[in-house]
């Protein structure tokens, strides 16, 4: 129980870390290719905060912390189960619990990356005192996706999130193990918290760089039809109007803030999650051990 309750500490945390990173990404992930607005991540960063304040870059946070805990809770339980199913702690068994856990979660991951994209796509471009919401929060934005689309629409962009969730948690907890293997870790090392954070930042950002193509044809679906019209007729289509446009160098669109992202994201959900078990624990036990139950790598979807 200790666990789950660390593990979503530690997403909240997460959460606020990374979420202007995630709100660059998909700006830049779903900019027109003809009438671009920004330049790169670091000018993306600069034009949010000059035309919408700092709370440009905290659009759509209701979604992904109202959705923590439930896909913390299967995380946590689904890759718990498996591993005791699969018996032997091997890296191999990592990746297979990690992809099983990123499947299951992905239920409710893809609504909850609906409703922030929409958000965080809300008055881009706009001044602050000009715009015009057409969403109160996240939950207001799923409740008139549904009026207007139904089940269909709540869940757009799933297939895709299933090809991001599968294999990306998969290899963030095949390339922690390995990482916290080969780096040699024991509970009394003291370098052991600063090798779980390299560990789990670098297993991020492993799992981001491989899913990342997946990424980018997920949030332009969600994106489609913010407008009123829709743009893309399926999966093959938006990829085929996509390379067609922007050549295949679009499916690294953004993935210089989101790589920006993923190293703190994780150090900073590994940091609040190790010390969140050693005080319940008590002080003078320690980490029990160098893999502190595997925290979300998204931190909300956590990645993502």
């Amino acid at each position: 129980m200790m666990d789950f309750v660390a593990g979503c500490i530690g997403g909240v945390v997460g959460v606020l870390v990374g979420h202007p990173f995630d709100t660059v990404k998909v700006r830049l992930q779903v900019q027109s290719v003809d009438k671009p607005l920004y330049r790169g991540t670091f000018h993306c960063f600069q034009s949010i905060i000059r035309q919408e304040s700092v709370a440009g870059l905290y659009k759509g946070i209701g979604s992904p912390m109202m959705g923590l805990t439930f896909i913390n809770a299967i995380v946590f339980g689904v890759q718990g189960n498996a591993m005791r199913m699969l018996g032997e702690d091997t890296p191999t068994h990592q990746f297979l619990a990690g992809a099983a856990a990123g499947i299951l979660q992905s239920v409710i991951c893809c609504p909850m990356e609906l409703a922030k994209t929409r958000m965080q796509m809300q008055g881009t471009g706009q001044k602050k005192s000009s715009s015009k919401k057409l969403y109160k929060n996240s939950l207001d934005c799923l409740l008139h996706i549904y009026r207007r689309e139904g089940l269909r629409g709540i869940n757009r962009g799933m297939v895709t999130t299933l090809v991001r969730e599968a294999p990306g948690f998969g290899v963030y907890f095949w390339s922690y193990a390995v990482l916290t293997q080969s780096l040699g870790c024991e509970p009394n090392d003291s370098y052991v918290i600063p090798k779980l954070l390299f560990s789990g930042g670098m297993a991020g950002i492993a799992s981001w760089i491989v899913t990342y193509p997946a990424d980018v044809i997920k949030s332009r679906l969600q994106a489609d039809g913010v407008g009123g019209v829709n743009q893309y007729s399926g999966i093959a289509d938006c990829v085929r109007q996509s390379v067609r446009k922007e050549g295949y160098m679009v499916f690294t669109r953004g993935l210089t803030s989101t790589v920006i992202r993923a190293f703190p994201v994780n150090a900073a959900t590994f940091a609040t999650v190790t010390l969140v078990l050693t005080y319940a624990r008590g002080e003078e036990e320690g980490p029990e051990e160098c893999e502190p139950r595997h925290p979300d790598r998204h931190e909300y979807d956590s990645r993502r």
